[in-house]
Order: C-alpha cells, then sequence, then structure tokens
C-alpha cells in the first residue's frame, strides 16, 4: 500500500527580507548608529521615515514605532487614559498579549463572548459594558476576522466606548472600504516574525488625535529629542505634555526600521498572495461534512497569514489523535481547545491573571473544535491542495477509528501535539 503523501515544508518558515532592508541594516550595523534618536541631530531617520510612510499607508495622521504589537497596544490603553483598575472589554479569541496589554496598563479585563464566526457577541458587548462600567473596549481582529464594523462602531457610540483595535493580524484589511486601524481611537500593528511585516520584533501605534500622539511620542521614550519625528503633532502638543508622560522605553530601532521600510511596498502583493492561498485551502477544507470554515462577512476584505476552521463532532481525546495524525504527515495543527497553553495559543480559561470572568460558555465551546494552520506566502497552489487533504484524511482516519473500536472518551490518554 502507498504511503500516504507528506507535507514537507516548514510552515514557520518567512520569505527573506528584501535585499534593500539588508543593504541598510549592513550600513547601520557598519555606522554602529542604531539607536533612533542622536544627541546631535537625528543620526539617521529611518524609524521616522518609518512612521511617516505607515501613517500614509494605513491613512491615519500619526504614527508612534515601538518595540512591539503588545507595546503599542499598551501604549494605546494609556493615551486613551486608561487607569489603574479600570475595566477594558475584550473579545474572548484572541492571543495572550492582548489581556496581557490591558494587565500592563493595570487595568482589568472584562472578556466578551464570540460567536460561531470567531467574533465578537454584540449582544454580549452590550450587557459586558453595561454590568461592568467599561468605557473602553479592546476590539481584537483576531487572525483576521473581523466583526461586523458597522454594528461595533454603533454600539460604541451608543455607549460611549472608546474602540482600541488591534490589528496585528489584520494589516491591508477593510470594511467596507475603509481601512481597518481606522475605526478606533486608536490602532495597534505588529511586526513579528509570523506577522505581515517581519522585523523580528516591533509594532506601530496609529492615531490621529495630537494630545494622544504627543503622550504617546514621549511614552514611548523621546526623552526630549522628539523634535527628530516626521510624524508629530508639533512642538506645542508635545511640550504641553512634557512632564506628565512617564518614558516607559519602547522604542523602535533603527536596525529593524531599516529592514521593515523596503516591505511596505510590498505588502499589496503579499496580502492578494495570502488571501489566494487562504481561499484555496478553505475551498479544499469545505468539502468535508465534518469541518467548517466560517463564511466571511460580504462587506470585508480580509488579509490572511493563517487558516482558522472548526472540527465537527469530536471529544477531546479524538481532537488529541486527529492532531497527532495530521502532525504524523508533516502539518502542525494549532488547536485552542487544549487542556493548557501550547506555543502560541491559549483562550481566556488559561487566563487566571485577568480574574474571574464566569462561565464564558460560547466562547469556550467555539474554541473547543478551532483549528488554526499557519500559511506562509511562499506556499505553492499543490501544497495549498495537500494541507486540505491531510486534514480531510487525518479526520476520516479518526472517525473511521471510532466507528471500529469506539469513542476514545474525555480520558484518553494522547497528548495533544503541538
Amino acid at each position: 500500500m502507498a504511503q500516504p503523501a507528506r507535507l514537507d515544508r516548514d510552515l514557520t518558515e518567512p520569505e527573506p527580507i528584501p535585499e534593500a532592508g539588508i543593504a541598510r541594516a549592513v550600513e547601520l550595523m557598519r555606522s554602529g548608529r542604531l539607536f533612533r534618536y542622536g544627541e546631535m541631530g537625528a543620526d539617521q531617520l529611518d524609524v521616522s521615515l518609518l512612521e511617516q510612510e505607515f501613517a500614509a499607508f494605513v491613512g491615519r495622521r500619526y504614527c508612534v514605532a515601538v518595540n512591539s504589537g503588545g507595546g503599542a497596544l499598551f501604549l494605546a490603553l494609556k493615551v486613551a487614559g486608561v487607569e489603574p483598575g479600570d475595566p477594558v472589554l475584550v473579545n474572548g479569541f484572541t492571543l495572550a498579549p492582548v489581556p496581557g496589554a490591558i494587565i500592563h496598563a493595570a487595568a482589568r479585563p472584562v472578556i466578551v463572548e464570540i460567536g460561531r464566526d470567531y467574533v465578537i457577541d454584540i449582544a454580549d458587548l452590550r450587557a459586558k459594558a453595561e454590568a461592568s462600567g467599561a468605557r473602553v473596549l479592546l476590539l481584537s481582529h483576531m487572525r483576521g476576522h473581523l466583526a461586523d464594523m458597522d454594528a461595533v462602531a454603533a454600539i460604541c457610540a451608543e455607549l460611549g466606548l472608546v474602540m482600541i483595535e488591534d490589528c496585528a493580524h489584520a494589516m491591508c484589511a477593510n470594511w467596507k472600504g475603509r481601512t481597518i486601524g481606522t475605526f478606533g481611537q486608536a490602532a495597534a500593528f505588529s511586526a513579528q516574525t509570523y506577522k505581515h511585516l517581519n522585523a523580528g520584533e516591533g509594532g506601530f501605534l496609529v492615531l490621529d488625535d495630537a494630545a494622544m500622539a504627543a503622550r504617546a511620542i514621549l511614552h514611548s521614550g523621546s526623552y526630549m529629542l522628539h523634535g527628530q519625528h516626521l510624524s508629530s503633532p508639533g512642538p506645542a502638543a508635545l511640550d504641553a505634555a512634557s512632564g506628565s508622560a512617564a518614558n516607559f522605553s519602547m522604542r523602535m530601532s533603527a536596525l529593524a526600521a531599516a529592514i521593515l521600510r523596503p516591505q511596505l511596498a510590498e505588502l499589496p502583493r503579499r496580502a492578494a498572495r495570502w488571501n489566494a492561498i487562504h481561499d484555496r485551502i478553505a475551498a479544499g477544507l469545505g468539502r468535508s461534512q465534518h469541518l467548517r470554515v466560517p463564511p466571511r462577512d460580504g462587506g470585508q476584505v480580509y488579509s490572511a497569514t493563517s487558516i482558522q476552521f472548526s472540527v465537527k463532532g469530536l471529544d477531546a481525546g479524538e481532537m488529541g489523535a486527529f492532531l497527532a495524525e495530521a502532525k504524523a504527515r508533516g502539518l502542525p495543527i494549532k488547536w485552542f481547545g487544549a487542556a493548557g497553553q501550547v506555543g502560541f495559543t491559549s483562550a481566556p480559561r488559561h487566563w487566571a491573571y485577568a480574574g474571574e470572568q464566569g462561565a464564558l460558555a460560547a466562547t469556550h465551546a467555539v474554541l473547543e473544535t478551532l483549528c488554526d494552520i499557519r500559511t506562509p506566502v511562499s506556499l505553492t497552489d499543490e501544497e495549498c491542495d495537500l494541507i486540505a487533504t491531510i486534514v480531510a484524511e487525518a479526520l476520516e482516519t479518526v472517525i473511521r477509528t471510532r466507528a471500529e473500536t469506539g469513542p476514545t472518551g474525555r480520558d484518553n490518554p494522547l497528548k495533544v501535539a503541538s
């Protein structure tokens, strides 16, 4: 009998950095001038130029580049006026740095349920906002899944909620022609290796309010060298905030900016290819009656660097067997229903630091069946088809085993694949 086909690809392998970025990085390393500010005037303008270019790319007035996407979220909360102990609403399908940013700001996460299409539940948003008294919503566009932004914006306006957007997985996305990252009072983007832009680590805060931008620049760690910013609200706004905005030392380095700047021009091409990869795999998965890929609302243009799907009808032991079967064929699948945190993947029940949140039954019912596969932009069409085939065949193997031996049960000792 022929052996089933394997995927011989490392799904964590990124594309190379553009040659222009490598050349500029080498030039900077030879100079030794890697700090974004210079005491005798700007030693180089890589970070300032990147901020200016990124603000224009998103369509916002100001951008502050920092050392991580989570740091940009923390900064957004601070400049939005979040105080220690304040409740901050956040949807339940996200990654740990998002509630972590709330804790970093000494605030209190209030987790809002999600629906079966992985996005925030508007009815529960209203209920949690009214019960908690929260005045800030940190909306995570997790894995690029976009909520009905008209509905979210309407309820924020009705309840007086300040919206901050987590756009770590939503670069190049839009809702009915409006760019994701321009709905909230502020928005945070990431330049971690596995995101749309790759600096290893890095983040961007974008916003339009001059006073908030001034505080963000000072909080990020400009000392009194903020005159070297090109994306700036000007000296009057910065002078007004000086002395009241603590320096949190969150600056992006010149080296990270040099690597990132040439990547901006490539983003539309890369986003189009990522979506083609997503759609091809989704079409293959959709042919299995045991899988559900949530439909994307017609109002959105997404930008998917990974694909998510829900598995129907397996218990925990069978999920473990399914993941192990796929991994044996070279396909690692992340699972949000695991009992403990695995790699980057976690769920609200793992966030003890977030405090008591109640059952969150709807959210965990969705996450118990939710799987996630990283999709590098270099995947070929044949590899996309093979990924869908491996998922379907691994699932059929588990279902066939059940028919032959009976369910594995909740206490099955199979270890979940990481």
